[in-house]
């Protein structure tokens, strides 16, 4: 038999071989590359949302923003709300009779002459709270619990004879007077929040804007 083949390395018919140390090597650079350009991918997409969420939206740009408000359509002894800031905001038109009212309890009051400065701004700090004495403008947050009260504007009725007019916290029974005074033996600390607010013309008022500044 002869023996002439022997020795000679074998006919791979044009095929190439690799070691298969340099095959797996390849294949986890690959495995490396794709891996990290699916999780840089991901990254990003993940990003875009968390990115998005730290931009203000509209809404909440304009929950910020003054807010005029015509009160032309307010008859006396009614009362209007406005929103600012996501708050309810009362614009009552007082009557004659209605403001003349107001200095006549202050015993009943726990702060009367509005010595929480933090309560008004420093324009409001009297008997009315406002800077025209028929127009308050009060926000309807009770300083309790943060519940909405009720208005009661007209005196006596079903809050009792002694009841000068004013609103009423039904949650746990916080009384205020027509100007957001709070009366004494009442849960509510302090006055309900007189926000600070200007006139642009008679007929309008703006929330959120004083004396040419914006609040």
């Amino acid at each position: 038999m002869s023996d002439s083949g022997k020795g000679k390395p074998a006919k791979n018919n044009g095929l190439s071989f690799q070691e298969p140390s340099q095959v797996d090597k390849e294949k986890r650079q690959f495995l490396v590359v794709a891996t990290a350009a699916v999780g840089a991918a991901g990254a990003a997409a993940a990003a875009i949302p968390f990115v998005g969420s730290m931009l203000p939206s509209e809404r909440a740009k304009a929950a910020g923003a003054p807010v005029e408000v015509d009160i032309s359509d307010i008859a006396p002894g009614q009362i209007k709300t406005a929103e600012w800031r996501g708050k309810p905001v009362w614009i009552i038109n007082r009557t004659d009779e209605m403001t003349a009212e107001l200095p006549k309890h202050n015993e009943q009051l726990s702060d009367p002459k509005c010595e929480v400065m933090s309560q008004q701004p420093s324009y409001c700090k009297n008997a009315d709270r406002s800077i025209k004495p028929n127009i308050g403008v009060i926000v309807g947050i009770c300083t309790h619990l943060g519940c909405s009260p009720s208005a009661k504007l007209e005196a006596g009725g079903d809050m009792g004879e002694n009841w000068v007019g004013g609103f009423y916290c039904p949650c746990h029974g916080s009384k205020f007077d027509l100007a957001g005074r709070v009366f004494k033996g009442s849960p509510a600390p302090t006055n309900l929040v007189v926000p600070p607010h200007s006139y642009i013309d008679d007929n309008t008022l703006i929330l959120g804007v004083e004396t040419g500044m914006e609040a």
